[in-house]
């Protein structure tokens, strides 16, 4: 188990000090930078809205794509699963031969 370090990512002009695993570094300042991207851009195409706006535009945009990952992995799932059946009943039908 690695040892956790101590990181600091700004979203949105706030510090927020973290926690984490070092291999997720990487990927946690990913998407601190995503976010403070995708902020500026509702900041450009909204700017009577605030930071409270853009956040929680920014929250729903990422839930609807989890929840669109999500699907898809399981019409994935079901796909595979499906292969798998089909291979099974050929493999029982040549059993029976």
């Amino acid at each position: 188990m690695s040892k956790k370090i101590s990181i600091n990512v700004v979203i949105a002009d706030r510090p927020y000090p973290m926690l984490i695993d070092p291999e997720e570094e990487e990927m946690v300042r990913k998407a601190a930078k995503q976010i403070n991207e995708d902020i500026r851009n509702f900041k450009n195409k909204y700017e009577a809205k605030d930071k409270q706006d853009f956040l929680a535009m920014c929250s729903l945009i990422y839930a609807v794509k989890n929840a669109q990952s999500e699907k898809n992995i399981q019409l994935k799932d079901q796909s595979v699963m499906d292969e798998i059946n089909e291979i099974l009943k050929k493999i029982e039908n040549t059993d029976r031969l």
